[in-house]
């Protein structure tokens, strides 16, 4: 195939929306902003590649681009577009008006302004600051990049054998991301080989082993080690980390701690009446054995949650017979491209089109970032608050209720057992992986009688039924309220971590910082995960910018520890708390992992991802007491600052 050819196909593979964009940086032409070159508004999670052009206009767009890029890659007669023109230019993207406070967001995710931290002039040369990372996922790593550009000393240890986290642990089959992968990726490192549109593990931990080496971070990270216990030492003013591995064990001092465990990391598994007396073998979603065989077994999969809904279809065609438990139904989103790959020659685009690559990420973070959450705002008008929670959230409702009806034609009775009767969204949303076409097929069974005990045969449910089985699949998510506190960490005057967030109640300010453990930081933690939409690696790069901006502030101030205000914690939960009250997450029509056990939540952030970002871009030392490092003095807030 000839070079034109090949160019030619990627541009019939071209998202038009942005290629529209291309357009307009390559000739610096305001008619490819006009009408009848406006893209139509699409609020599907995918849009339509065709942006709503007609056959005449698309195929116009497409002639024009080849003819540009003919000779090779053009120099833009337009790359930075500057604040007032990129407002327009993200509007005519999405065909809808964008707010201007996601204008200085999104140009600094698109690379135009720079957000990272730097040194007002040269780099200390008595910096004294070394920092721990606990963790090499998204998160850990994120950081570790950013520290060490800034040449700040760090030591990153990992528990498992290479990086990656959730996407190294979770080896599941089905196992995948159910954010869209463009926006699923760091701003600073855009993956232009992404295969799907939403990827499988395999891509995803490819993704982030590239990265890691690509920061030249994979060979520095010390594998198969963990943080036994941290205790704050407030005559030396840094803390003392006890790290074991197969070597055994030892201390190491750290100025500042930083945990990037993250939510997903210790699964939870609720023990059943005489699971010891069951003769097969039980395995968590999480912790997927290597040599694990289920052709022709009769297994049971307990749980009908996000792992469940990915690993049931991947493993129905291999099984004898399936039994799934439902404790309560999900909701439950069609997506088409969930499964579906992306052209092979649209990656040309990406990878050699920076513009390209940038606005069609944009899209994607519009899509399924913070347009949801005022939909999941709780009207008191609303007449039927006990199904819905106003009138788009109705509309979500019945529109997932007719796609449930139309999965389950071939066995309607599974209709009102798969049917939820809380509002949607008010749990985590899942992405239909072929789940309900599953349920129809005759050798699976899906099972809403409790569980009353595990027997040598299978489980044995309240109605009296033996449901036998050769494997049973603990699908049952993860124990999320201790996070960080699982370690022992002991901040000033002995005080531990799992007191502080003791009752299934952890509380930090902006999710990250917690009174009395001083130069610690949590990455991930309560209430930063995204129950309206986004993307955990987004999270990861806003919570870097202000650990890193943190630490550059103290060194240049001479600032040996920062501690936060108890007030400023306590001002922020309660923010939390009401603002939680408005949204669907405390809607008393159901159990959700994102509530406490005294219906507190302590997963989902309540802010949209502009509103965290800015929160988060430039942090204010005065949330915080200060010891100064000229004398070791502890100070309620110094006079100077």
């Amino acid at each position: 195939m000839s070079s034109r050819e090949s160019l030619r196909e990627a541009i019939e593979a071209a998202d038009l929306r942005t290629l529209v964009l291309c357009l307009f940086h390559w000739t610096g032409d305001r008619k490819w902003l006009e009408d009848p070159y406006r893209p139509q508004r699409d609020v599907r999670l995918i849009a339509d590649p065709s942006a709503g052009f007609s056959g005449e206009v698309q195929s116009e767009l497409k002639t024009a681009a080849l003819a540009i890029l003919a000779d090779g890659v053009p120099t833009a007669a337009i790359d930075d577009p500057g604040p007032e023109l990129f407002h327009e230019l993200m509007s005519v993207c999405l065909g809808e008006k964008v707010a201007p406070e996601y204008v200085a967001l999104m140009r600094e995710d698109m690379g135009y302004d720079d957000g990272d931290a730097h040194w007002q002039g040269t780099r200390p040369e008595d910096l004294d600051i070394a920092v721990l990372i606990v963790g090499a996922g998204v998160s850990g790593l994120c950081l570790a990049t950013k520290l060490d550009a800034l040449g700040v000393p760090f030591v990153l240890i990992e528990r498992n054998a290479d990086v990656g986290g959730t996407w190294f642990e979770n080896t599941y089959p089905g196992c995948g991301v159910d954010t869209p992968n463009h926006f699923y990726s760091y701003s600073f490192a855009l993956n232009p080989k992404w295969k799907h549109y939403f990827s499988p593990r395999e891509e995803l931990q490819a993704y982030v082993e590239e990265c890691a080496d690509l920061f030249n971070l994979r060979s520095r990270i010390r594998y198969n080690t963990t943080l036994a216990a941290a205790v704050w030492d407030e005559e030396r003013q840094s803390w003392s980390a006890t790290l074991t591995s197969d070597g055994g064990s030892e201390t190491l001092e750290a100025r500042v701690v930083v945990t990037a465990t993250g939510h997903f990391n210790q699964p939870r598994a609720p023990h059943f009446e005489g699971q010891d007396t069951f003769a097969g073998r039980i395995v968590h979603s999480a912790r997927w054995p290597d040599d694990l065989d289920l052709n022709g077994k009769r297994v049971a999969v307990i749980g009908t949650g996000a792992s469940s809904m990915q690993l049931v279809p991947a493993i129905a065609d291999e099984v004898a017979t399936l039994d799934i438990f439902q404790r309560s139904p999900q909701w439950v989103r069609p997506v088409p491209e969930y499964n579906v790959a992306m052209n092979p020659a649209s990656r040309w685009l990406f990878e050699h089109l920076p513009h390209y690559a940038k606005w069609y990420r944009f899209a994607e973070f519009w899509r399924y970032g913070d347009g949801l959450l005022r939909y999941l705002r709780k009207d008191p008008e609303w007449p039927y608050p006990e199904r819905s929670l106003n009138r788009i959230n109705e509309r979500h409702r019945v529109e997932m209720t007719e796609f449930i009806e139309r999965e389950l034609a071939a066995k309607p009775e599974l209709i009102d057992d798969c049917m939820p009767t809380y509002p949607p969204f008010g749990k985590r949303i899942l992405i239909d992986n072929g789940w309900f076409s599953t349920l129809c097929r005759d050798h699976v069974s899906l099972c809403t009688s409790t569980i009353e005990r595990f027997e040598a045969a299978g489980v044995r449910t309240a109605d009296g039924c033996l449901h036998e089985a050769d494997i049973i699949v603990l699908a049952t998510g993860f124990a999320i309220t201790d996070l960080a506190s699982r370690v022992d960490i002991r901040g000033r005057a002995g005080r531990r971590l799992a007191d502080d967030w003791a009752d299934e109640n952890p509380t930090a300010y902006l999710g990250m910082a917690v009174p009395e453990f001083p130069n610690f930081f949590v990455m991930y933690g309560p209430n930063t995960n995204m129950g309206h939409g986004g993307s955990g690696i987004f999270l990861a790069e806003t919570q870097t910018r202000y650990i890193t901006r943190t630490i550059v502030a103290m060194a240049e101030a001479g600032i040996s520890a920062i501690d936060c205000r108890p007030e400023r914690r306590t001002a922020y939960t309660q923010e939390i708390d009401e603002l939680h009250e408005r949204l669907i997450w405390t809607h008393t029509g159901m159990t959700t992992y994102y509530r406490n056990k005294h219906g507190a939540v302590r997963s989902p952030m309540p802010f949209r991802l502009v509103e965290y970002w800015n929160r988060t871009r430039n942090p204010d030392l005065g949330d915080y007491r200060i010891t100064e490092r000229s004398c070791w003095e502890f100070r309620d807030g110094c006079d100077d600052r």
